[in-house]
């Protein structure tokens, strides 16, 4: 094993698109975090379409919903209760919550995660850092939603510009989690909406991502050994 950056931050988002929640450590099974995205809201009318989700992409200000779980220990079976821009507070699964969010929008769990392609967002310290030099202006790795955002700068870490980039198809080990990296992220208009201000649209962010890195940006994956993974935690590359 090659040891390549340490885990800074970890995350899971308890409602799909909604903000997330910061980890000191994350229990990480076959469908990912424990608690990540079970909960989603969709659309009328777009039941049978093959994106049918209320996303930061149609209502930006999603990003300052607060889900968090009322019991943390046992997330699989905890109540979420969202807290709203306004200050009011929710149970997820409350009517009159989704109702506030749209006419004819309806929440749905599922226990396996609902997901876009994989269960697990990989991303660098390093790359946002590149991706800001790009832009010009300092970016928040929040922007682009990861579970596990890694320091690559660290003692025995490869730095580069965008390192995850070289990690793609091999395994990484954190902590007793271990994950294969299976394809980069490929960026949606997600990414051009700022976490702090979400009314702050900046369409700037994925024109450079897409002209500079084929619209990609971090890596995906899937879990090849459950485990727990910590803030601080080592990561290794396998050979």
């Amino acid at each position: 094993m090659r040891r390549v950056g340490i885990v800074r931050e970890l995350r899971r988002y308890p409602v799909k698109s909604m903000a997330a929640e910061a980890l000191a450590s994350a229990a990480v099974s076959w469908h990912g975090f424990a608690g990540d995205r079970r909960w989603a809201f969709i659309r009328p009318g777009a039941e049978r379409s093959g994106f049918p989700w209320l996303t930061i992409r149609e209502k930006p200000d999603l990003w300052r919903y607060e889900p968090r779980f009322e019991d943390p220990e046992n997330v699989e079976s905890s109540r979420v209760v969202v807290r709203t821009p306004e200050g009011a507070e929710f149970e997820v699964a409350d009517p009159e919550f989704a109702r506030g969010l749209g006419e004819g929008v309806r929440v749905i769990k599922q226990y396996g995660g609902v997901f876009d392609t994989f269960p697990l967002s990989v991303l660098t310290v390093q790359s946002v850092e590149s991706l800001g030099g790009l832009v010009g202006q300092a970016l928040s790795p929040m922007r682009f939603r990861p579970n596990i955002l890694i320091d690559a700068g660290e003692p025995g870490g490869a730095v580069g510009a965008f390192p995850e980039d070289e990690w793609c198809g091999g395994i990484l080990r954190l902590g007793t989690l271990r994950c294969r990296l299976d394809k980069r992220d490929k960026r949606c208009v997600m990414v051009n909406v700022d976490p702090a201000d979400p009314a702050a649209v900046q369409a700037g962010v994925l024109r450079t991502i897409a002209r500079e890195r084929g619209a990609h940006l971090g890596m995906y994956g899937t879990t090849v050994e459950p485990g727990t993974v910590a803030v601080g935690d080592p990561v290794y590359l396998e050979s």
